[in-house]
């Protein structure tokens, strides 16, 4: 019996190559199955379909003769933006708490993406509860049903 024997001769540049470029590839393949094997709302929401309808929607505050609006600006899973329309100067001095109040509102449910468990400041927990109720009105309004 005879047997040949058969050389084999690798350029350590070659494989080092070979090896760097296999790694990209593979790289390359996890990023792409990361960017677009599900969406990005899914993990953000945790929903495939959007909670909200898009837009601004408002919810009217009656305070003796003098009424503005709550406008609650939505995307489709969260919520923007909550602010004070048409608030008079006037409605704005009577109550001061009103601006403040909203705010520290508007900043515990852009945190928690939620109406629920909001902390009132002692200061301002009637004002506090009158905008939230305005805020949940207008999220009730901008709601998929």
């Amino acid at each position: 019996m005879s047997s040949k024997t058969k050389i084999v001769v690798l350029h350590t540049k070659e494989v080092v190559y070979t090896i760097i470029f296999l790694a990209l590839a593979i790289m390359l393949g996890i990023l792409l199955f990361i960017m677009f094997g599900r969406s990005h709302n899914d993990s953000v929401a945790g929903t495939s379909a959007g909670v909200y309808q898009p837009g601004v929607y408002a919810s009217s505050i009656q305070l003796n003769d003098n009424t503005f609006d709550v406008a609650v600006t939505v995307d489709s899973d969260r919520i923007k933006s909550i602010a004070l329309v048409n608030l008079s100067e006037t409605t704005a001095a009577m109550y001061p708490l009103m601006e403040p109040a909203l705010e520290e509102i508007a900043n515990q449910i852009y945190s928690t993406q939620s109406t629920e468990n909001i902390v009132f400041s002692e200061d301002s927990q009637y004002t506090s509860t009158l905008l939230l109720k305005a805020v949940k009105s207008a999220l009730e309004k901008a709601k998929i049903k």
